[in-house]
């Protein structure tokens, strides 16, 4: 299933231009940072150890930019961002969904500094609420070294949980995890702790399950509690 999508089209190795364009986008970034948001910030944590050090201060002044809807003069980075495509080659970049799990799938066909220009300018396809609270995640994005996987997904979310269904609609998640019967409005904290610990007793490996298979339980239901505390 596909949850987000990013073409960016670029100039050819072989040639001496240097152009970025953006193509098909599939960014949706509600509860944000949403599937885009993630999207976005592994194809800026993936390509940005690549880029010359000497233009990264410039990304994130770029990206500033962006975020405030300024103009940006053209070229930037040395290259030119424009709508024409014509002649450039593509590079895309995906967010899947298999079963309840996500997974990237980053395809560069052009350099790190193009893949890092076409995230930061489709921020600039956002509306204005959505780029300001996508920003500070892609700054995050920035300083992030290490794998782009499940450890990389929860630090962009500020959640322990990396399953679809908690990132599509935490909320929803939390209470079905919690037991709540559907259609279930408002929740006291009382009515969350009770709950709460009583999946705590059913998790506990003295019940029968395994150490590896307590651990992930008791840590969604941390992050259910957590979400649903008002």
């Amino acid at each position: 299933m596909l949850l987000a999508e990013l073409e960016v089209w670029h100039s050819r190795p072989t040639t001496p231009t240097r152009r970025v364009a953006l193509g098909h986008l599939v960014l949706p970034t509600d509860p944000a940072p949403g599937f885009g948001g993630l999207l976005l910030g592994a194809v800026i944590a993936t390509h940005l150890p690549e880029v010359d050090p000497d233009l990264v201060a410039d990304v994130h002044r770029l990206l500033r930019q962006v975020e405030q809807g300024a103009r940006v003069p053209q070229p930037r980075l040395r290259h030119r961002y424009q709508v024409d495509r014509h002649g450039l080659a593509v590079s895309v970049h995906r967010l899947v969904g298999e079963g309840d799990n996500v997974r990237f799938d980053l395809h560069a066909q052009g350099s790190a500094l193009a893949q890092v220009l076409g995230a930061v300018y489709a921020v600039e396809r956002l509306d204005e609420a959505s780029r300001r609270l996508l920003v500070p995640v892609l700054q995050r994005s920035m300083r992030w070294r290490g794998p782009i996987g499940p450890s990389f997904i929860a630090n962009l979310a500020g959640t322990a949980s990396t399953s679809l269904s908690a990132m599509a609609d935490p909320r929803a998640w939390a209470l079905e995890l919690l037991g709540f019967p559907p259609g279930t409005g408002k929740v006291s904290k009382r009515e969350v702790t009770t709950r709460y610990r009583e999946g705590l007793r059913r998790a506990h490996p003295d019940h029968g399950g395994s150490e590896a298979a307590a651990s992930k339980a008791i840590a969604d239901l941390g992050e259910a509690r957590k979400i649903l505390s008002p």
